[in-house]
């Protein structure tokens, strides 16, 4: 058996009774960073499995085969990232689509999460909406990307760095109209802060900033009740 665990995003609390059973019932931990995962371990005073692993971009290949062979072997395997849901703009993709077609039992221990998260708190509309993950680094690139959006009436949700959230900002302005937006940063941590305000606004504010922790961006669809000229005065 697969599992493929969810884990807290910023606030240890945010962790199910059925992922702390499984944890301590695993006979394999994959995880992307064993220095982070262990901090759960240690939170709830849960004994390591017998074999733990890493499992990350770097090592997908290698390490995933290896985790297919302990499958073959009858083991349990949980399959966690540092933060979310494995395979949502974090490894866990490759693996979790070859388990799948070797005809392995896969699982999914749902969770805490950094999209619905922001989409809620946003306080934009959540019946319709797309997750972008991370944007492209060029500005050419990641205003096309923002661009396939500019049409569609659904919510956008964009994870970013935050040495690139002023540019995503700015580039997203250009893309697609001055809309309402929300800047979510360090969610469910202690000090987590949410910005919201057009996209005129925001870019503004983070254009000579340099902010740190985690970034996820909410744009508005394409509604005239969210957005407004780009000329309008504050």
């Amino acid at each position: 058996m697969l599992y493929l665990v969810a884990t807290p995003i910023g606030n240890m609390e945010d962790i199910t009774l059925r992922v702390l059973r499984i944890l301590k019932e695993a006979d394999v931990l994959a995880c992307e960073d064993t220095r982070v995962t262990k901090k759960i371990f240690a939170r709830y005073e849960i004994p390591l499995p017998p074999i733990v692993l890493s499992y990350h971009e770097h090592n997908e290949e290698r390490a995933g085969e290896r985790i297919l062979a302990l499958l073959g072997e009858g083991k349990t395997v949980a399959l966690c990232t540092d933060a979310g849901m494995p395979g949502v703009s974090d490894p866990g993709y490759r693996l979790i689509s070859v388990a799948v077609e070797s005809g392995f039992d896969v699982k999914v221990l749902p969770g805490a999460s950094a999209v619905e998260t922001a989409l809620v708190l946003s306080g934009l509309p959540t019946s319709s909406y797309v997750f972008k993950g991370f944007p492209p680094r060029k500005e050419g690139k990641r205003c096309s990307f923002l661009a396939e959006e500019k049409d569609q009436p659904h919510t956008i949700v964009i994870f970013e760095s935050p040495y690139r959230v002023g540019k995503l900002l700015a580039s997203a302005l250009a893309a697609l109209g001055d809309r309402k937006a929300a800047v979510c940063c360090d969610l469910t941590k202690k000090f987590e802060q949410v910005e919201r305000g057009y996209l005129s606004q925001l870019a503004e504010s983070y254009k000579s900033r340099a902010p740190k922790g985690e970034f996820t961006v909410v744009i508005a669809g394409n509604h005239a009740k969210f957005a407004r000229e780009t000329e309008e005065e504050d």
